[in-house]
């Protein structure tokens, strides 16, 4: 079993017990006292380890280790000696280059814990650790194997901040090749998978904070998303593991409509935001690492800006298998990998921007045909809107605030809708100045303006001098994104009495495309929708 253990930071007596219990209420196994500032309080820490409300961890962290402590090094360890002898936690957290400097100081530590040579009975296991918070450390191996050899040493623990997703993977490495009880953590956004995934590779515990503002480290999650959006209790050697790719994701809904969906159907699966950097080599890299992990189980993502045509690439490059709507759109949101490690790649954005704007519209897919859908932007989700309405028999007028742009976009589905029999709509470009002059029954956002954590999350996709003229003939105004609900745009066109449809009916039927692909599920989209809402 990999516990739960939740830090906090000691200032007082009273908020600190108050915490304590809070973490217990919360679903947590192991309390971790950080004391750092109160380390000439004795008593105080005395007090809380005695009456603390779950087993748990004495830390008194250094500076030099990312902690607040900045007195003498002689007075820290001889606080651990005395809680070890008298309080006796469960366990006691020293930092590797602490316990390797001085003979003296490594024989207090002795004193005050569990181990071979110890004469006394004590309750106390002694975790040796160290923590990088600028990089992965140089000499890693070399740290890890003096803490194996080192017989006081109970508990392995290492902990460094994140450059990519590659990083956990050795964390996972280093758990699986463990000869003692180990944590092995990365720090940071890129971070969280080593976190999540802990039980899955058999890590003593992992560390999750009471509430955001009271995270002890970067990157660390609440208590609250590992028990109930990750469902960190269900996670083993078998669990599945799922994501969305892009840059950035740390915002994303479909964790948590991923994760609920698998737990209504029982489903042996974790969905995880998967952050990589924009350029396509760290794609193809991230991804083949992740793929090629036996142990990591790593079974599908979804993909989203900037790497939906990254992902069409990649799986070509491989020869696996790729669905006609990313044919026709020239992107994939979706990858499959099999369990003999064969790739497919699907979009299941088509479908879903087709069949939200029909439910908004109260029509079928089929009354499409002869409406005029005007698609802003050229990347991705434009794509997949402009592949399914044009399927649809309608006419797509792509506008991009670069002319030149749009029109090699329009071009390009132009050659498509001559090459592909049955495919009745049209596909032309016209400037953004134009939108309000195009009269159109759809007017749909496909860019990431607006979005939380994106490069213009205030700005609109069109240009302000546009004005609102273009809301007089009642359009029904788009929003592909979905963070935060109420776009800039969703409010400019609602101030100007216009109908408008958010990008969250969008992902969750998207999603639900994914999940059957992903489970072999027939769940029903009501279902689906119900236990991801």
């Amino acid at each position: 079993m990999t516990f739960i253990c939740v830090p906090i930071f000691v200032e007082d007596a009273l908020s600190a017990a108050q915490e304590g219990i809070d973490a217990r209420e919360a679903g947590a196994d192991l309390i971790e006292w950080r004391v750092d500032v109160v380390a000439d309080d004795v008593a105080l820490i005395d007090r809380l380890v005695r009456e603390s409300p779950l087993p748990c961890i004495v830390t008194c962290r250094s500076r030099d280790e990312g902690g607040e402590y900045d007195g003498d090094e002689q007075q820290r360890i001889s606080l651990l000696e005395h809680i070890g002898l008298h309080a006796r936690p469960r366990f006691i957290d020293v930092e590797l280059a602490t316990f390797e400097r001085s003979a003296n100081l490594r024989q207090k530590i002795k004193l005050a814990i569990q181990h071979p040579e110890q004469l006394r009975e004590l309750d106390s296991t002694l975790i040796l650790s160290h923590h990088d918070f600028s990089r992965r450390p140089a000499d890693l191996m070399r740290r890890l194997a003096r803490m194996a050899a080192e017989p006081a040493c109970g508990v392995i623990k290492i902990a460094w901040m994140a450059r990519s997703l590659r990083d956990n993977l050795e964390a996972f490495e280093i758990l699986r090749a463990r000869h003692k009880p180990t944590i092995a953590l990365c720090m940071g956004s890129l971070g969280l998978m080593s976190r999540v995934l802990a039980p899955k590779f058999g890590a003593l515990l992992t560390f999750a904070s009471l509430r955001e503002s009271t995270a002890t480290a970067p990157g660390q999650p609440t208590v609250g998303e590992l028990v109930e959006t990750y469902r960190f209790r269900t996670i083993g050697p078998a669990t599945k593991v799922y994501g969305v790719i892009g840059w950035p994701v740390e915002h994303s809904r479909s964790p948590a409509i991923h994760n609920a969906a698998f737990d209504r159907i029982g489903f042996d699966g974790v969905y995880l935001p998967l952050p990589v950097a924009p350029d396509e080599l760290a794609f193809r890299t991230t991804l083949e690492a992740l793929i090629e992990d036996p142990a990591l189980s790593f079974r599908g993502a979804s993909v989203t800006i900037p790497h939906k045509s990254h992902l069409l690439q990649f799986v070509e490059k491989r020869g696996g298998r790729i669905d006609p709507d990313a044919l026709s759109a020239g992107a994939a949101n979706t990858l499959i990998v099999g369990e003999d490690g064969s790739l497919e790649a699907r979009n299941t954005d088509v479908s879903g921007i087709v069949e939200s704007v029909a439910a908004a519209l109260e029509i079928s897919k089929s009354d499409l045909r002869g409406r005029r859908i005007a698609v802003i932007g050229a990347g991705g989700m434009a794509r997949a809107s402009i592949a399914g309405f044009a399927r649809q028999g309608a006419t797509v007028v792509i506008h991009h605030r670069d002319f030149e742009k749009a029109q090699r976009l329009a071009g390009e589905f132009a050659d498509r809708t001559q090459s592909e029999p049955g495919r009745a709509g049209k596909v032309v470009a016209a400037r953004i100045e134009k939108l309000c002059r195009t009269c159109c029954d759809v007017i749909i956002n496909a860019t990431p303006v607006g979005m939380t954590g994106g490069p213009d999350a205030q700005g609109l996709p069109l240009p302000v001098d546009a004005g609102a003229t273009w809301l007089d003939h009642g359009p029904l105004v788009v929003e592909t994104v979905y963070a935060p609900q109420r776009t800039p745009l969703i409010e400019f066109v609602a101030a100007h009495g216009g109908r408008t449809l958010g990008g969250l009916d969008l992902l969750i039927r998207q999603a639900y495309h994914q999940f059957r692909a992903w489970t072999g599920s027939d769940l029903d989209l009501q279902s689906f929708r119900q236990g991801c809402e």
